[in-house]
């Protein structure tokens, strides 16, 4: 098949600009017309973003060394490199401009879908960091579906308290925003992110990345590895661009790799990594742009969900935010190949899909020489870190959606028998929860379940994430030895740890159950049957009566609850709008419809597992 390739064509004025380019940037310009390969990036305001330059630049170098007309030469045209802006999360966390972060991931995919369709990029090399970013750039790659690979840019070293020696990094920094030494804080502020790159814990960060690898759109030795490591900028660089050639000549494509059964294996390696929440955000976005319409009913239902959490995916990494390990201490063992490997060998992922590298999955792990886990960082899947994997999808009367999403990899205590049972202590939003825990920290009790509301998609606006609150409770449950969970319309951090339930749908601003809670409802999260509900609104009087005050409100105020947030910008505004729910991603869609390019039938490329070692699941599904 002849690829599809997008050129200029030879109208004076339009080459004209292509001819200086090329002048300037040092390549021959009778290249203008051949196909186009560039390098884009992601600028932000944090060290996340410090060390993404410097491998954008080795790219582009490696690029134009490779590109002319002798032979052996790519006859390619090149473009200067393009970046992107995003938020940092580790700053905004706890602030109203945290309502600007998911809203980043669609600025990235907008953007970066301005760059590929209207340059004309026949290949790509994207170099991505932070949270967001590399959502937004995957799923733009998957819209524009010409030949791409990504490389994340890497995670920074721990930090070290010189006094204790403890490993430090950004959640223990927000885990003690609470402690009554102001010297204290400061001391473990300038600690806690020395040098630069992602956020080292198996955060939203190194969840993602570890996704993009295992769904094929990364190598995966090049996950791990920090940003300072010299092979990101030597060896990295060069085999990028080795790849990004393969992938052109044979015309292999984004949506050739990104297939239902590579998303599959990204999210189970996601639950047994003890991954973020935020991946049940991300995966139904990536899992749109690749053509999916919805990812839990094309890709995976919430029930086989559960089913591989809750009986076949373990959790084999001792990492931060739940235990002791950073991503370089996983690079340092062998990389997330080793993860991979384990699950490859236990017949828990299908290693014939396809990868950025023009081989499978499994020949890829082959090639790297994968190590086994090494039972202190890595556990393998006979004897796991924990028997269950991280993540669980809870239904209920609070959730109908069947959106709840709890992180039982974090969870430290409170669900004896699978079961929480507490009492509603209410807030309207965010910053209210963050003055009574800086101001009135003694109101809450023993088995209080707090509801945070009007902060999901359209409420907030943004879905912002609760790292703050989250970790201060989480502080104040461990000194007082109590339990106090939260639940909440909005999002967590990667990092949040506790009893937390975000992503409760429909979320309050539409009017679901949660806007329905009053203070002192008994709550109820029950995961022998993955429910969240609420006891007095099983009364259907008690639910028709609270329903209406809230219709009346809303009424009263134009038509949006007084409860939600100000949309003050054209893009928070957009996001009131056009939010989706968080089961299609909570990404921003004209009339709260997800938009699908050319959609595809799933496929039906079932795992190993489920036609040799599990044929009871097919009775489920």
């Amino acid at each position: 098949m002849k690829p599809s390739f997008v050129t200029i064509d030879r109208h004076p004025g339009r080459s004209t600009q292509s001819i200086g380019l090329a002048l300037a940037l040092g390549t021959d310009p009778d290249l203008i017309h051949e196909p186009s390969v560039g390098v884009v990036g992601t600028k932000g305001d944090s060290q996340c973003y410090l060390g993404v330059q410097s491998k954008v630049d080795a790219i582009h170098a490696q690029l134009k060394s490779r590109i002319g007309t002798d032979p052996g030469q790519l006859k390619l045209r090149l473009v200067q490199p393009e970046f992107t802006i995003a938020t940092s999360d580790g700053i905004r966390n706890g602030t109203r401009e945290m309502r600007y972060s998911l809203i980043g991931r669609e600025v990235t995919n907008d953007a970066l879908c301005e760059h590929l369709s209207a340059t004309g990029l026949a290949g790509t090399i994207a170099v991505v960091a932070c949270d967001k970013p590399p959502v937004g750039t995957l799923a733009a790659l998957l819209e524009h579906n010409l030949p791409s690979i990504i490389m994340s840019d890497g995670p920074i070293h721990p930090g070290k308290d010189p006094q204790t020696g403890e490993a430090l990094d950004i959640v223990s920094a927000y885990q003690v925003a609470s402690h009554p030494d102001a010297a204290h804080r400061h001391h473990i502020a300038c600690h806690a992110c020395p040098g630069y790159g992602s956020c080292g814990g198996m955060f939203t960060y190194n969840t993602m990345q570890t996704f993009i690898g295992v769904v094929g759109m990364q190598p995966l030795h090049m996950v791990a590895p920090p940003s300072d490591d010299p092979r990101r900028v030597n060896e990295f660089a060069a085999e990028l661009v080795d790849h990004l050639a393969n992938l052109m000549k044979n015309d292999l494509k984004p949506r050739d790799i990104v297939v239902r059964d590579s998303i599959r294996n990204a999210m189970i390696v996601s639950m047994a990594i003890g991954g973020s929440t935020n991946v049940v955000l991300h995966g139904p976005e990536i899992a749109r742009a690749a053509g999916f319409a919805d990812f839990w009913k094309d890709v995976m239902t919430p029930g086989e969900f559960n089913y591989l959490s809750q009986h076949v995916v373990p959790v084999l990494t001792d990492a931060r935010p739940y235990g002791k390990y950073s991503m370089v201490d996983i690079d340092q063992i062998g990389g997330v190949q080793v993860i991979v490997r384990e699950l490859l060998d236990a017949g828990l992922l299908n290693g014939s899909v396809l990868t950025c590298t023009g081989e499978t999955l499994a020949a890829q792990v082959e090639r790297l020489g994968a190590k086994r886990a090494d039972g202190r960082v890595v556990y393998p899947v006979e004897k796991p870190y924990k028997p269950t994997g991280g993540l669980r999808m809870l239904g209920g009367n609070l959730s109908p959606d069947f959106s709840a999403i709890l992180k039982l990899a974090g969870v430290e205590g409170g669900l004896e028998n699978n079961l929480f049972r507490g009492r509603a202590c209410v807030f309207e939003g965010e910053q209210g929860l963050l003055t009574a825990l800086d101001k009135t920290p003694e109101r809450f009790q023993n088995n209080d379940i707090i509801i945070v509301r009007y902060e999901g998609p359209s409420g907030a606006p943004g879905m912002p994430e609760m790292l703050d609150p989250t970790s201060r409770i989480t502080t104040l449950c461990r000194e007082r030895n109590i339990v106090v969970a939260l639940m909440t319309d909005a999002r967590f951090s990667g990092g949040s740890v506790g009893l937390v339930i975000g992503h409760v749908g429909p979320e309050a601003a539409l009017g679901g159950p949660i806007a329905l809670v009053e203070d002192g409802d008994e709550i109820v999260a029950d995961l022998n049957i993955n429910e969240l509900n609420c006891t007095a609104l099983r009364d259907p009087a008690v639910h028709a009566k609270r329903k209406a005050a809230w219709e009346k409100a809303v009424a009263a105020n134009g038509g949006i609850h007084p409860n939600c947030g100000i949309a003050d910008t054209r893009l928070l505004h957009r996001a009131r709008t056009s939010a989706v729910p968080a089961t299609r991603g909570g990404g921003l869609h004209p009339n709260r419809e997800v938009w699908v390019r050319a959609p595809r039938k799933a496929e039906r490329q079932d795992f190993v597992l489920r036609n040799k070692h599990r044929p009871e699941w097919n009775k489920s599904f």
